[in-house]
C-alpha cells in the first residue's frame, strides 16, 4: 500500500516540476523575443515600463494611451501611437502585471491604484496634466485617474471603456485563473502548453466583426501575456473590476476634463448601452460618438475616428497640437 502511494507522489512531483520548468522556458523565450520597447521607470519602488514618442517640445500636448485587458504597450505602438506622435508627445504604459510593469498584487491592483501609479509615472516623465485615452479596461483606469485627480487631466477619451456595472458573470476562464487553486495549478499549465494558434484565435475573436490588422497577432507579443505573473494579474484585475466600477460610478461627477467617448455599435465585449450610453450622462459635457457596425478594438479598426476624438478633446481643452503634415 505504501509503495503505490510513493509512486503516485513521485509522479505528481515530476509532473509539477515538468510544468514549472516548461513554463519558465516559454517565459524566457517570450522575454527574449519581445524585450521592452521603452524605458523602465522606478515609481515609488515599482518598476513601470513606458514608451515615449513624439516631439521633445514643452509646447506640444502630452497624451497618455492606456491598453486594455491582456495587452501591453505594443497594442498602442502597433499603429496608433506612431501616428499620433507626429503631433503629440505620446506616452504608452504597460499596466501593472502586464508587459514589463511590475505587478502590484491582489490588494494593490485596483483601477484606482493603477491610475495613481501611472499618474506618478507620467509626472516623472514631465506630463503633469496629459490627455488620457484608455481602451476597454484601460478606459476604466483612465476614468479612475480623471475622477481621482480631476485637476491633473487635460482631456479624456474613453474608447469602448468599461464604465458601468453589468449583470453577466465573470466567465469560467477568469473564475478559474483568479482563484488560488487555479493560479497554482491551471495558470502554469496554460503558460507551459497553450499553443500559439489558440492565442491567435483569441486575438481574432476580440476584433469581431472586423478582422485584426495584418501582422497584429504576431506584433502584440501575446507570449508576454501568457507568463504566469501576467495571467494571474490579468485574472485578478478582471475578477475585481465589477466591484471597482460600482465604487467609481458615484465619482464621475468630479470629472471636469472635456470628454469625448467612442463606442462601436457592434461591440459584444463591452456593451454600448450598458456602458457608454450611460457614461455620457454621468460626465458633465461628455460627447458620445457611436460608430455603426464597429466592434471592440476601435484603436485599430477605427483609428481615424480615435485620432479625431483625441483632436476634438485637445481642442476643447484649449490645447494645440502640431498640425499634421499633408
Amino acid at each position: 500500500m505504501v509503495r503505490p502511494l510513493i509512486y503516485i507522489a513521485l509522479f505528481i512531483a515530476t509532473f509539477v516540476a515538468v510544468v514549472q520548468i516548461s513554463a519558465a522556458v516559454r517565459e524566457r523565450r517570450a522575454v527574449a523575443e519581445y524585450p521592452p520597447e521603452g524605458r523602465i521607470l522606478d515609481v515609488d519602488g515599482v518598476q513601470v515600463h513606458a514608451v515615449v514618442m513624439g516631439p521633445d517640445d514643452d509646447t506640444v500636448p502630452d497624451l497618455v494611451l492606456i491598453h486594455g485587458s491582456s495587452g501591453n504597450t505594443r497594442d498602442m505602438t502597433f499603429s496608433l501611437a506612431p501616428r499620433l506622435a507626429a503631433r503629440y508627445r505620446v506616452i504608452v504604459f504597460d499596466r501593472p502585471g502586464l508587459g514589463y510593469t511590475q505587478r502590484l498584487g491582489k490588494d494593490g491592483s485596483s483601477i484606482m491604484d493603477q491610475a495613481t501609479l501611472l499618474r506618478a509615472a507620467a509626472a516623472q516623465l514631465g506630463a503633469e496634466r496629459p490627455i488620457l485615452m484608455g481602451q476597454s479596461y484601460g478606459g476604466a483606469v483612465a476614468l479612475a485617474w480623471a475622477a481621482q485627480y480631476p485637476e491633473d487631466v487635460a482631456a479624456l477619451v474613453p474608447v469602448a471603456a468599461a464604465s458601468n456595472p453589468w449583470d453577466t458573470g465573470l466567465g469560467l476562464f477568469y473564475e478559474v485563473t483568479s482563484s488560488k487553486l487555479g493560479q497554482a495549478l491551471v495558470v502554469p499549465l496554460i503558460t507551459a502548453f497553450v499553443p500559439n494558434s489558440v492565442v491567435k484565435s483569441s486575438v481574432e475573436a476580440v476584433f469581431a466583426p472586423q478582422d485584426a490588422p495584418e501582422g497584429y497577432a504576431e506584433a502584440i507579443a501575446a507570449p508576454l501575456t501568457l507568463r504566469r505573473v501576467s495571467l494571474s494579474a490579468n485574472a485578478d484585475q478582471r475578477a475585481n473590476l465589477l466591484g471597482e466600477i460600482k465604487a467609481l460610478v458615484p465619482l464621475y461627477g468630479q470629472i471636469t476634463a472635456p470628454t469625448e467617448i467612442l463606442h462601436g455599435t457592434a461591440d459584444t465585449t463591452v456593451d454600448l448601452e450598458i456602458h457608454s450610453e450611460k457614461l455620457r450622462h454621468q460626465i458633465d459635457g461628455a460627447v458620445l460618438t457611436r460608430l455603426p457596425g464597429m466592434g471592440h478594438m476601435l484603436q485599430h479598426v477605427a483609428e481615424d475616428d480615435v485620432v479625431a476624438a483625441i483632436d476634438r478633446a485637445a481642442a476643447r481643452a484649449g490645447l494645440k497640437s502640431i498640425s499634421p503634415k499633408s
